[in-house]
C-alpha cells in the first residue's frame, strides 16, 4: 500500500457492482470477482459503500447493525476473504462509516423507544414546543421538518435525514465508545482505510429556531466537532498510522477544513468537500434546471486547491460518487465527444494535488440514465422531490427533465460489464434498470484498447506514483479567467507540470502564460496533440505537459 498522496482510490457501489446469484443485487462475491479488473486498473484502494445490516431506506446509509453484514451482500466470510484476496494484489479495503445517524431498527433505537433512559441518551429527544409543534424550524436535507414525533414517550427526535435515521447524541461519552469500538473491530478485521459520511454534522450547537434559514448552521461544523474527530482518532484508527481516513463535510468551511485534514494528522487524513459540484445549482437548491456556471467551477476548484495548500491540509479530488450524477453527462459530452470529454474530465482531476477518487464506471464514460418514468426511480430524495416539484405546480415534463440530470439513481444504475444481457451485471432482474447504452460503453469493451477511457485512467493512476510532482507539487491557477479553458500548473523540485483542458466542444484559442519551450506531452486525448504558445485547441482537448530541468 503506497502513500495515501500517491494512491488512487475507487469506490464501489456493491448493490450495483456485480450480482453473483442472480437475486438482481450486487454482493461482496462479486467484488472479489472483478479484483483482476481493479488491479489492472491500478487503484491502491477500495472504498465499498454500506453493506451493513440495514432495512435499505436510505441505501443502506440507514444502518441497523454496524458490526454484521447484510445477508443480502454475503457474509463476514465473504468480507474476510475480500480482504485477504485484496491484500494480496496490493489493494487496501476503505469502509464506510455511518456515524451521524443510525437506523430507527437498530436496537439502540429500539431500547429508546421502549423507555430505557439510558439509550434515549444514545440520541436526541426533545419535547416539542407549548402548541405542540416541533422543538425547533430546522428542516431535514431529505425535505419536510427534520424532527418526528413519538406518541408514546410525548417527545421529538432529531432526524437530519429520513425519518428512519435518528441522529446519534455524540454528546454522550457512551456514544463516542460505542463509535471507537466499531472501528477498532473493523480494524481487526484488515480493514486499510475508513471514509465517514457526513461526518461534520455531529456536534449539534443549539436547538433553537433558525430565522435565517433551514438550521444547518446550527449543525454544520458544530462547536465539538474538531474534539470529537481528535478523540475518535486517538482512540481508533490513529493508532495504526498506515490506516488512511476521508471525512465527507457536508456544506463546510474551507477553514475548518484546514484543521480536518491538517498535516499533524490529529484528525483525518483528507476531506470530501462539494462546493464545486454545486455549479449547476441556484444557490443550495439542486432541483433546478441550469446551465453549469464554468467560471465559478474553476473559482472553486482554485480556491480549494490554493487554501488547502497553503495550510498544508490534504483534499480528496473527485467528480463522481454514489449521490451525484455522471460527471461525463453533468460537464461532458455524451454524443461525439464522449471520449474525449471523459478523459478530459478525467486528467482535470488526477493531475490535482489530492488524492483522486474514481467512481464505479467512471472509468468507462458511464453516463447518465435517462428515465423517463416515476416507476424506474429508486431514489427516495428522488422521489420525495417528484412530488414536492409536482406540488408546487411544475409539470411532469419538467419534472422529469430535472431528475434526469440531478438525481442520485444516475450513479446508482448496474455496472456495464458487458455488452451483453443486463451488462453482465446480473442473471436475474436488476434492482434498478440497466443503462440501455451497455451495448457500446462497457468494460469490455476498453479494458484491452490502449485509445479507451480506462487506458487513459490507468496511464493518470500511473502518472501519479511515477511522478512525485503530482503527489507533491505547488499548485497555481493559469489564466482564470479565461471563458472556455481550466488550466493549472504543479510544480516540484525541478519538475513543472502543466494540466491544459478545454472545457467545450468547440475550438478556442488558448495563449499560455509560461513559456512551453523544453515541454514534453505526457499524456494527451488526441493522438497528434501539439502545443503553441498561442495553442488552438479541440473540442475538449486536454493536455498534461513536462518539463524536467
Amino acid at each position: 500500500m503506497s502513500n495515501f498522496k500517491q494512491s488512487a482510490v475507487y469506490q464501489i457501489y456493491p448493490k450495483s457492482f456485480l450480482d453473483t446469484n442472480g437475486d438482481g443485487v450486487g454482493d461482496l462475491p462479486g467484488v472479489i470477482e472483478k479484483l483482476d479488473y481493479l488491479q489492472k486498473l491500478g487503484v491502491d484502494y477500495l472504498w465499498l459503500t454500506p453493506f451493513f445490516v440495514s432495512p435499505q431506506n436510505d441505501n443502506g446509509y440507514d444502518v441497523a447493525d454496524y458490526r454484521a453484514i447484510d445477508p443480502r451482500y454475503g457474509t463476514m466470510a465473504d468480507f474476510e476473504a475480500l480482504t485477504a484476496q485484496a491484500e494480496q494484489r496490493g489493494i487496501g479495503i476503505m469502509l464506510d462509516m455511518v456515524f451521524n445517524h443510525t437506523s430507527t431498527s437498530h436496537q439502540w433505537f429500539q431500547k429508546a423507544l421502549a423507555g430505557d433512559p439510558q439509550y434515549q441518551d444514545y440520541y436526541i429527544f426533545r419535547p416539542g414546543k407549548p402548541d405542540g409543534t416541533p422543538p425547533t424550524n430546522w428542516e431535514s436535507k431529505f425535505g419536510g421538518s427534520a424532527w418526528e414525533y413519538v406518541p408514546s414517550l410525548d417527545q421529538y427526535y432529531l432526524h437530519l435525514f429520513d425519518k428512519t435515521q435518528a441522529d446519534l447524541n455524540w454528546e454522550n461519552p457512551a456514544v463516542r465508545r460505542e463509535v471507537q469500538d466499531i472501528v477498532r473491530f473493523w480494524m481487526g478485521k484488515g480493514v486499510r482505510g475508513f471514509r465517514f459520511d457526513v461526518v461534520n454534522l455531529i456536534s449539534k450547537g443549539e436547538f433553537v429556531d433558525d430565522l435565517q434559514g433551514d438550521g444547518r448552521r446550527f449543525y454544520t461544523d458544530g462547536p465539538r466537532i474538531h474534539e470529537f474527530l481528535q478523540e475518535l482518532n486517538r482512540e481508533s484508527f490513529g493508532q495504526a498510522p498506515e490506516i488512511i481516513t476521508v471525512g465527507e463535510m457536508s456544506s463546510t468551511s474551507m477553514e475548518n477544513c484546514f484543521r480536518y485534514a491538517g498535516e499533524d494528522g490529529k484528525e483525518l487524513s483528507m476531506v470530501f468537500s462539494f462546493h464545486h459540484l454545486k455549479v449547476d445549482f441556484v444557490g443550495n437548491e439542486k432541483w433546478v434546471l441550469v446551465p453549469a456556471d464554468f467560471s465559478k467551477l474553476k473559482e472553486i476548484l482554485f480556491s480549494w486547491q490554493e487554501g488547502m495548500a497553503r495550510h498544508g491540509a490534504w483534499n480528496a479530488v473527485f467528480w463522481c460518487n454514489h449521490d451525484q450524477p455522471r460527471v461525463v453527462s453533468r460537464f461532458g459530452d455524451e454524443g461525439a465527444y464522449w471520449k474525449q470529454s471523459a478523459k478530459m474530465l478525467a486528467g482535470v482531476i488526477h493531475a490535482m494535488r489530492g488524492t483522486p477518487y474514481i467512481y464505479q464506471g467512471e472509468e468507462l464514460g458511464m453516463t447518465n440514465a435517462g428515465f423517463t418514468r416515476l416507476d424506474q426511480y429508486r431514489d427516495v430524495e428522488s422521489l420525495n422531490h417528484f412530488q414536492i416539484l409536482r406540488d408546487k405546480g411544475m409539470s411532469e415534463t419538467g419534472v422529469y427533465a430535472i431528475l434526469q440530470a440531478h438525481s442520485r439513481d444516475n450513479s446508482r444504475t448496474p455496472m456495464q460489464w458487458t455488452a451483453g444481457p443486463n451488462g453482465g451485471f446480473t442473471t436475474g432482474e436488476p434492482w434498478i434498470s440497466v443503462n440501455p447504452n451497455t451495448a457500446s460503453i462497457n468494460a469490455e469493451g476498453q479494458v484491452d484498447d490502449p485509445d479507451s477511457i480506462f487506458a487513459y485512467y490507468q496511464s493518470l493512476i500511473r502518472l501519479r506514483k511515477e511522478y512525485e510532482v503530482f503527489a507533491q507539487g505547488d499548485f497555481t491557477p493559469l489564466t482564470p479567467e479565461h471563458p472556455s479553458v481550466l488550466a493549472y500548473q504543479r510544480q516540484w523540485k525541478n519538475t513543472t507540470l502543466l494540466c491544459i483542458n478545454n472545457f467545450y466542444r468547440k475550438e478556442c484559442i488558448w495563449n499560455s502564460p509560461v513559456s512551453l519551450e523544453g515541454y514534453r506531452v505526457l499524456l494527451s486525448n488526441y493522438d497528434d496533440c501539439r502545443p503553441s504558445q498561442s495553442w488552438t485547441l479541440r473540442p475538449y482537448e486536454s493536455a498534461l505537459l513536462i518539463k524536467e530541468s
